[in-house]
């Protein structure tokens, strides 16, 4: 599965307008409320989710996820390649990621679960 579009995510700073606007455009099912207490909406079971940044900063972005075999590695790679790192690695308990803009400013994930 490496190296595979498999995710998608939107950060929105009012994630109430961006699930209306989503939900009503595409007929996207999003949860209605967050698990636990991440600021984190599943979109259309499990394909995509809708991320609240209103507490870190405000961004907005709508960006897809590649599935690799270490994100570590990839991150190495992306960053000798000219990307950014905006979001270091992050372990969240299940998967391990990180956000990256690539040289012209395009926002995009990396992911991997943990074994």
């Amino acid at each position: 599965m490496a190296n595979k579009i498999d995710y998608f995510e939107i950060g929105s700073p009012d994630p109430a307008s961006s699930r209306a606007f989503y939900g009503g455009l595409f007929d996207w099912e999003i949860e209605e409320t967050p698990q636990g207490d991440q600021p984190y909406l599943m979109v259309d079971e499990a394909h995509g989710g809708l991320w609240d940044t209103s507490d870190m900063g405000g961004g907005n972005w709508a960006i897809f996820y590649v599935h690799v075999e270490d994100v570590a590695a990839a991150l190495e790679r992306a960053v000798a390649l000219g990307a950014t790192v905006v979001v270091p690695l992050v372990d969240n308990g299940q998967i391990y990621f990180a956000h990256l803009l690539d040289p012209l400013g395009n926002r995009f994930g990396i992911w991997q679960p943990k074994e």
